[in-house]
């Protein structure tokens, strides 16, 4: 399967609005105050888009490393669209086609296939892995092979059917929050221009650096098979999705923050889940396992991946 026109126009739209945005608005308010409305209102849009893919689309939904009731499953994935990342199935079954092939022929965004030799082919890796898949493989594969639990789900498909419109809503919002805090149409705009589209623009480029950056630098401690890596200066803006060579080692663990010093705001939220009783059946690695993992001798990765991918 490759991406459609129609498909690709749209996610040209939604990589180069945000992006357009963000440079006018830098121009247009360069030196003005940018009040606290504008602030909170952009990080609260960050965090609730942010945790819904981590949480939602990633560790929930993907790799099922904990359970919770049906609804905060699917608010966790309206959340999570309002990311503007894809609809919630496309996103679970590209993602378990990445760990099915890390960075090898079937990897829908690797740096490291098929991407030449040299500092050139290094630079075209990165960029396919960033954002240049986005207009070749995104959303390609096969649904009722990688999600076919998530195609079961009537309501993961609703949510799916509808990203556009959850889309919109998350544009929305920040616009009727920036209403109600300064009562003015222009602070509301504000509220929007930040909570909307210059979040998305960071959202976007963080998300897209776990596949590019933390595919090619950064330290590796497991024994894996893929290039996947630890990139401590992402932690925070990705939420604890940048221990991504801890994620690799350990699909199914609820955080992949394994060392106290390694900050994962995701695992705190899902911890914080299960001490008020809306999450259980957490997947924890213990000390024991990790240190198999670091002396032990490499684990058959392909006998992983089709663990994860069955």
């Amino acid at each position: 399967m490759t991406v459609t026109q129609s498909q690709r126009r749209a996610n040209l739209i939604a990589v180069i609005a945000p992006f357009v945005i963000f440079v006018v608005a830098t121009v247009v308010f360069w030196g003005s105050f940018v009040d606290a409305t504008d602030i909170f209102v952009f990080v609260l849009m960050y965090l609730i888009a942010g945790f819904g893919i981590t949480i939602g689309y990633h560790r929930l939904m993907t790799h099922r490393a904990f359970q919770s009731y049906k609804t905060i499953e699917y608010l966790f994935a309206i959340a999570g669209s309002m990311a503007v990342q894809g609809p919630v199935i496309d996103w679970v079954a590209d993602h378990r086609k990445h760990h099915a092939h890390s960075d090898v022929e079937g990897d829908p965004h690797s740096p490291h296939v098929d991407a030449g030799d040299g500092w050139l082919g290094s630079l075209s890796g990165l960029y396919h892995a960033h954002m240049g898949w986005l207009f070749v493989n995104n959303g390609q594969a096969w649904r009722r092979k990688y999600a076919p639990d998530l195609m079961e789900d009537k309501g993961l498909r609703k949510i799916n059917k509808n990203f556009r419109w959850i889309v919109l809503l998350g544009i929305f919002m920040p616009f009727i929050i920036g209403l109600a805090i300064t009562g003015t149409i222009e602070g509301a705009l504000m509220a929007a221009l930040w909570g909307g589209p210059i979040r998305i623009f960071f959202q976007h480029h963080v998300t897209w650096s776990i596949n590019s950056i933390c595919h090619f630098f950064g330290r590796r401690r497991f024994d894996v098979d893929d290039h996947s890596t630890n990139v401590f200066w992402l932690a925070l803006p990705s939420l604890g999705e940048s221990w991504h060579h801890n994620h690799h080692a350990f699909p199914r663990s609820a955080a992949h923050g394994l060392k106290w010093w390694e900050i994962d705001l995701s695992a705190l939220l899902i911890k914080a889940m299960r001490l008020t009783g809306v999450a259980w059946n957490v997947t924890l690695i213990s000390a024991d396992r990790q240190k198999a993992k670091l002396a032990g001798p490499a684990i058959g990765l392909r006998e992983d991946k089709e663990k994860l991918a069955a």
